[in-house]
C-alpha cells in the first residue's frame, strides 16, 4: 500500500490535467463531426455530443476537486480517484466507438485519422496518468480492443483493392503492438514514480523529525507554529507554547548511559504524544528539551490545565531494560497572539519562564512574565 503522502501527490497528478483533456476534447469533437459529414453517419453527431459532455463533466469534477483539497484521509482520495477513473473511462470508450463507427465504412483516410487518435489518446495516458496503473491500463484497453477488432472484422470484408487484407490486418497488428509495449511502459513508469516519490517524502520527513523521537525537530514546528497562529489570529484564540525540560535526566544518563537515556527519551515522547490532541504539536528541540504547542485554546487556563497533566505524567515511574528509573519535568508556558507571533520570540519568553521555573524547585509550571518577555526581546534582538 502506499503511503498517504504519496498517493496523494499521484491523486493530485490525475487531476492537473485541465488542459490535456480539454484538449483531447475538442479534437474529439472535431473528428466525430468531420466524420460524420464524410460518412454521412448521424450516429456520429450523437458522439460529439456525448463527447463534449464527458469532457465538461470532467472539467467540472477537476475544479470541484481543486475545491476540496486538501484531502487528509485515503477515503476521501480513492473517492476522487474513482471520479476520475470513470470520466478517463468514458472518454475511451467513446473514442473506441468512433473507430468502430469509421471502419466500419471503407474510407482509408478516415480510419488514418480516428486510428492516429486511438495512437495519440494512448501516448498522452500512459504519460500522464501511469501513476494509477489501474485507471492507465483501462482506458488503454477500453480505447484499443474495440479499434483492433473493427480493424480484424473489416480485414475479412471481400474488397478489390490489392492487399487490403493484409493492409488491415498489419494495422491491427501495430494496434495490438504498440498497446502491448504501452502497457509495459506503465508498469516502468509506475515503479519509477513510486521509487522517486516515496524517497522525496521520505526524505523530507527526515529533514522535519527528530531522528531518536520521530517528533517534529524545530524546522517542523515553525511551519506548523506559523499555520497554528495564524489560525488563532483569525478565530481570536490562543495558542500555548509549553517549553519542557526533564528534570534529572543528567542523571539518568551518567548512571546507566546514553543508550538508556535515549529509551527515556522515546517514552517521553510517546507520553507526550498521547497527552495532546490532533491538532496540537509535539517537537523536540534537542537533548532533553521538548514543545508542546497547544493549539486553539480559550483562554491561559486551559494552558495551565495541560502543563499540569505534563508534569503528573511524565513524571510517572519509566522502565527502561528492567530497571526503573523516575524524573520529573518542569515547564515554561507563553502563548501567541498575546505575547506576538514570532516562534523566537515566544521560545525566549517560554525558556525565561521555564528557568524560573527550575530556580523554584523543579516540577513546575509558570506563565511568561513582562520581565520575562523583556529579557526574551533583548536576547532576540541580540
Amino acid at each position: 500500500m502506499l503511503p498517504l503522502a504519496v498517493y496523494r501527490d499521484f491523486v493530485e497528478m490525475l487531476f492537473s490535467m485541465r488542459f490535456p483533456i480539454l484538449g483531447l476534447g475538442a479534437v474529439f469533437v472535431g473528428i466525430c463531426i468531420f466524420v460524420s459529414r464524410a460518412l454521412d453517419n448521424s450516429l456520429l453527431m450523437v458522439l460529439a455530443a456525448f463527447g463534449a459532455l464527458t469532457t465538461i463533466l470532467r472539467l467540472v469534477t477537476i475544479a470541484a476537486y481543486h475545491r476540496a483539497r486538501p484531502l487528509l484521509r485515503f477515503s476521501e482520495l480513492r473517492q476522487w480517484e474513482t471520479r476520475y477513473a470513470l470520466g478517463n473511462l468514458v472518454s475511451a470508450a467513446l473514442l473506441g466507438l468512433l473507430n468502430v463507427a469509421a471502419i466500419a465504412a471503407h474510407n482509408p483516410l478516415i480510419h488514418m485519422i480516428t486510428v492516429s487518435l486511438v495512437f495519440g489518446f494512448g501516448a498522452g495516458i500512459v504519460s500522464r496518468t501511469s501513476v494509477r496503473p489501474a485507471i492507465c491500463v483501462a482506458g488503454l484497453l477500453t480505447a484499443t480492443l474495440p479499434t483492433v477488432a473493427a480493424l480484424l472484422l473489416h480485414s475479412l470484408e471481400p474488397n478489390a483493392l490489392p492487399l487490403h487484407r493484409e493492409a488491415f490486418l498489419i494495422e491491427a497488428f501495430l494496434v495490438t503492438a504498440i498497446m502491448a509495449l504501452s502497457l509495459q511502459t506503465v508498469a516502468h513508469l509506475y515503479r519509477s514514480a513510486v521509487d522517486h516519490h516515496t524517497a522525496r517524502h521520505d526524505m523530507a520527513k527526515l529533514a522535519r523529525t527528530d531522528a531518536l523521537t520521530g517528533l517534529s525537530n524545530r524546522l517542523l514546528l515553525r511551519e506548523l507554529f506559523q499555520d497554528r497562529a495564524a489560525t488563532a489570529v483569525r478565530a481570536r484564540s490562543l495558542v500555548a507554547l509549553h517549553y519542557l525540560d526533564l528534570d534529572g535526566f543528567k542523571a539518568i544518563n551518567d548512571r546507566h548511559g546514553h543508550p538508556a537515556g535515549d529509551a527515556l527519551l522515546e517514552q517521553v515522547a510517546r507520553r507526550l504524544e498521547e497527552m495532546v490532541r490532533n491538532d496540537d504539536v509535539v517537537a523536540r528541540l534537542g537533548g532533553d528539551e521538548f514543545i508542546v504547542l497547544q493549539a486553539g485554546i480559550g483562554d491561559e487556563s486551559e494552558a495551565e490545565l495541560l502543563a499540569r497533566r505534563i508534569i503528573r505524567e511524565v513524571s510517572r515511574p519509566y522502565l527502561v531494560d528492567g530497571t526503573s528509573m523516575a524524573i520529573s519535568v518542569s515547564v515554561g508556558i507563553a502563548t501567541a497572539p498575546k505575547l506576538g507571533v514570532e516562534l523566537e520570540r515566544l521560545l525566549a519568553c517560554a525558556d525565561a519562564a521555564l528557568y524560573r521555573a527550575k530556580a523554584g524547585g523543579k516540577a513546575r509550571a509558570l506563565f511568561c512574565l513582562e520581565a520575562d518577555a523583556v529579557n526574551a526581546d533583548a536576547e532576540v534582538a541580540a
